[in-house]
């Protein structure tokens, strides 16, 4: 069996250098194994709050989030079962602003302590996000496995321009959430996939273009408890996505290539004038407003983003 989880994780340094690591303990899936204080994303929470909660119950400290240092994901086979865990994993940076470090009581971790990197045994994700040799992630050995639905999806989306500074966007079809409203290229992502690689492959998918990934530009969520879905069926719907900037270096004219029945029915390049005048989805609409924002602050033209 195939299941999936979504996790924000913080990265805390003290003057030394040094990194705020907690213990796995018995109760965890990969006991002994230190990790970057975290956990995983409940349903309709935000990853910022979930960082800022599970920071508090595993290290007793309060910290504010400083800054989106990187999305990743992972593959691992649960010890003793047939179940493939693939998890998504949002890292932010963060500092203390208050409390008292102690460790968690009865929980999937027991010890905290401020650490060098490299002296001890590490959770895969935690070594790659700090720099060290990682392990790879595990592949099941029959890629035809059944995965468990769920009503928390993962999704890679990205903020497309071209030299020109237009700005690519795709057009929902019906029968899906913000049917007939333009969106950014993207989409979920796979088991087993990385946000980047996600991200690239709906944008060949959704568009027929391939692009570049130049940066992270944050992390949102939108969380729908009566979201319909395509057969009209309810569902409590919450989509956490990751947003990149992407740059489209040889435009073409965009061609929807995903098999019939998909979630977009259109994309169109637009200029910046006239996709002020288009119904965006929120997020769609959050990403122009940010980048205008950005780029206005700089005191260049709304898509130069080179």
């Amino acid at each position: 069996m195939k299941v999936r989880r979504i996790g924000a994780y913080g990265i805390c340094r003290d003057a030394a250098g040094r990194v705020l690591l907690a213990h796995n303990s018995e109760l965890s899936a990969f006991p002994g194994l230190w990790t970057l204080p975290g956990g995983g994303v409940e349903q309709g929470e935000h990853p910022d709050d979930t960082v800022l909660r599970e920071f508090a119950e595993e290290t007793g400290l309060q910290v504010r989030i400083t800054g989106l240092h990187s999305v990743t994901a992972d593959v691992f086979r649960l010890p003793h079962t047939d179940t493939w865990e693939h998890t998504d994993r949002i890292i932010y940076d963060v500092e203390i602003v208050g409390g008292d470090l102690r460790d968690e009581a009865s929980g999937t971790t027991d010890r905290v302590a401020w650490i060098t990197p490299g002296e001890i045994p590490l959770m895969p994700f935690t070594a790659g996000v700090l720099g060290l040799p990682v392990a790879p992630s595990d592949v099941p050995g029959d890629p035809e496995l059944p995965e468990r639905r769920t009503n928390q999806r993962f999704a890679a989306y990205g903020i497309v321009t071209d030299p020109a500074g237009r700005v690519l966007l795709t057009r929902i079809a019906p029968g899906y959430p913000g049917a007939g409203r333009w969106h950014l290229p993207g989409g979920g992502t796979d088991h087993g996939e990385l946000p980047k690689a996600a991200l690239a492959r709906e944008l060949v998918e959704e568009t027929g273009q391939h692009g570049r990934v130049t940066g992270l530009v944050g992390i949102s969520h939108r969380h729908d408890p009566a979201a319909l879905g395509p057969e009209g069926v309810p569902l409590d719907w919450h989509a956490v996505r990751a947003v990149f900037r992407v740059v489209v270096d040889r435009p073409t004219e965009p061609v929807v290539t995903e098999e019939a029945g998909g979630s977009t029915e259109a994309a169109r390049w637009f200029d910046q004038v006239t996709v002020g005048e288009m119904a965006l989805t929120d997020v769609a609409a959050s990403a122009v407003r940010r980048l205008a924002r950005e780029t206005a602050h700089r005191g260049r033209g709304l898509w130069d983003l080179g």
